[in-house]
């Protein structure tokens, strides 16, 4: 995995005439892993030929009709990342696809290159896993909707949805998953970042996070303001933690993949800031988490 010159990528930095974010992998300056999150407008479509990628078709508002292979994948959607879990479906590579939305919506598609091929197939909000991760100010949700073990019938990709609440840090402790000897996988990695606003469900372009990815030698040490809409790129090092300011709750899409054969989120902690964890077990985690399941936002 070689470096990239540029991680921090600014909303709108990405886009196109029709994608809020393309990013595939020589623009990321890696091998395998890429995102585009594209807008259709009411009645809209798009068509798609996978290729030599893999990927998840993962709606962020709205709903749409994924037609491939013969077959119709109708996705129910959400009204926005903050308001519930989703279904979504998988498309293999070599394959040609439309998306088309009666209502209009706004989905992501993060990829990998890959070379074996998986039958496409929809997945049902209710089948994905919500897990509840560390504990007191650290606590945040794991949607792992296509995390091994959660999803195998995938060549490399690997995806999570994260949601922190407002005040909480996540991806924390920093951990890497590269080519150092101790880590047991190399990820390539992208998160894509939406922020909300505490008590409403819909995204705010005023709000921000911050974001923190350095490698040992100083080479990387990148401590940047995240706004909504954001991407950062990981070729390498310890990143963490993601902060979601007061009053903004934080979401990110994390897209992965690598040359390992098997799919793995395996990863080694920073051994300065590894200790975090056991002080964990004396703390409950925060009750705000999880935030939403298959039906909606969790209310208390």
């Amino acid at each position: 995995m070689t470096g990239v010159e540029r991680r921090h990528w600014p909303v709108g930095s990405l886009a196109t005439e029709r994608d809020a974010v393309t990013l595939t992998p020589a623009r990321a300056g890696w091998s395998y892993t890429g995102l585009r999150v594209v807008r259709l407008a009411p009645g809209g479509h798009i068509d798609l030929a996978t290729g030599g990628q893999e990927m998840a078709v993962l709606p962020l508002t709205g709903g749409l009709d994924v037609r491939v292979d013969g077959r119709v994948l109708r996705l129910e959607g959400r009204d926005s990342v903050f308001t519930r879990v989703t279904d979504w479906a998988y498309l293999p590579i070599d394959a040609d696809a439309r998306l088309s939305s009666s209502g209009g919506c706004e989905v992501a598609l993060p990829s990998a290159r890959a070379s074996r091929r998986f039958e496409p197939v929809r997945i049902d909000a209710h089948d994905v896993p919500v897990e509840v991760r560390g504990a007191g100010p650290a606590t945040r949700q794991v949607t792992n909707f296509m995390a091994p073990g959660a999803f195998d019938g995938a060549d490399r990709l690997m995806c999570v949805e994260l949601l922190t609440p407002d005040g909480n840090w996540s991806s924390y402790p920093p951990h890497r998953h590269d080519t150092s000897p101790e880590c047991p996988v190399n990820n390539e990695e992208i998160y894509y970042f939406r922020v909300g606003r505490a008590g409403q469900d819909t995204t705010s372009p005023d709000g921000f996070a911050f974001h923190r990815t350095y490698t040992p030698d100083g080479v990387i040490n990148d401590s940047v303001v995240i706004g909504d809409g954001d991407v950062f790129c990981i070729p390498r090092g310890y990143h963490g933690p993601c902060v979601a300011a007061p009053g903004y709750p934080l979401y990110y899409l994390n897209v992965l993949a690598g040359p390992g054969g098997t799919r793995s989120l395996a990863f080694c902690d920073d051994p300065a800031h590894h200790w975090v964890r056991d002080a964990w077990e004396d703390m409950n985690p925060d009750p705000r988490c999880p935030m939403t399941n298959a039906t909606g936002r969790v209310t208390r």
